[in-house]
Order: structure tokens, then sequence, then C-alpha cells
């Protein structure tokens, strides 16, 4: 895993506070494509740390940035809404 850049941050966040139907409607082709390949992953293992206990190494970078637990809950609800694959 890359570290994880102040870009895939912002992503997390807009996914945590946004509503999937209105980020569904004004997704694009690139938009998707960063969600599938780069952010997506980062939440997956995120996940997979939560629910295994697997570790905390993504967990504590994420939390360096603010996102708390419910922040990253609610990004991948959102991002499962949107169609990408987390678990």
């Amino acid at each position: 895993m890359s570290e994880i850049s102040l870009e895939d941050i912002e992503f997390i966040k807009i996914l945590a506070t946004s509503d999937a139907t209105i980020l569904q409607a004004g997704m694009n082709d690139a938009t998707r494509k960063r969600l599938d390949e780069h952010v997506g992953v980062i939440l997956r293992q995120y996940y997979y740390e939560n629910t295994l206990f697997s570790g905390t190494k993504i967990t504590k970078e994420l939390q360096k940035f603010g996102i708390t637990e419910d922040h990253g809950k609610a990004a991948i609800a959102c991002a499962r809404r949107l169609g990408i694959d987390i678990s």
C-alpha cells in the first residue's frame, strides 16, 4: 500500500458526508476509476482491519487526518451505494 495522499483523504471525507445519489449523478469516468482503483483499496483495507481485527495501519493513518470511525463507516456505506466493492 502506498502512502495515503491528501486527495485520497478528501475523497474519503466527501464520501463520508455526501449523499450517494448526488455523487453518482455527478460522477465521471475519472472519478469512478479513482474510487475503484485507489480509494476503494484504502477503504477495503480499513474495513478488513476493523472487522477482522487484522491490524491498525490504515486506521491509524486515517486518524492522523481526522477520519474517525464514524467517517470510515459512512464512507464505506456510500462507496458501496456507488457500486465500489468493499468486502
